[in-house]
């Protein structure tokens, strides 16, 4: 297998333009900065409709949500997992938070690649240390980007 993979596919929406081979590179740098490897990430953009689905099905769960992460690795160094993201509801939040829909759309995928990590967000100190990671990211990719 030729590592890393990092791919994005859409479902029944219209793939963002500013995903570029620069915001896979990106991905890859947070992971192995965490002292993994990239094995195979897969991004799936959908719908609203679609994501409820999936939230239903996998985790009981009736509620509609922006991301669900599915690892998909047995080796513990090698990251590899399915992140599929309600477009729709990030392009809502950005609104909502008074973002613009890239920066809201790069939280939110981080936040997927830390979940594979091993990152939670259950509890209000768990969230917070999610939220610094999501920042320190994001001020990486804004670094990466010049760089490149």
């Amino acid at each position: 297998m030729k590592l890393p993979v990092i791919e994005f596919y859409s479902i029944d929406v219209d793939l963002p333009v500013f995903l570029t081979d620069r915001t896979k590179s990106w991905i890859d740098s947070v992971i192995r900065d965490k002292g993994k490897r990239t094995g195979e990430v897969f991004f799936l953009f959908c719908t609203d409709q679609f994501l409820l689905e999936l939230n239903k099905k996998f985790l009981n769960h009736d509620t509609f949500t922006d991301i669900l992460t599915f690892p998909n690795s047995e080796n513990p160094d090698l990251l590899s997992g399915e992140i599929y993201i309600s477009l729709e509801r990030v392009w809502e939040n950005a609104k909502k938070f008074s973002q613009d829909k890239e920066s809201e759309l790069h939280r939110v995928m981080i936040h997927g690649i830390l979940h594979l990590l091993g990152y939670e967000d259950g509890t209000d100190k768990e969230s917070r240390i999610m939220r610094k990671e999501e920042d320190d990211a994001l001020k990486k990719l804004i670094n990466h980007l010049k760089i490149k």
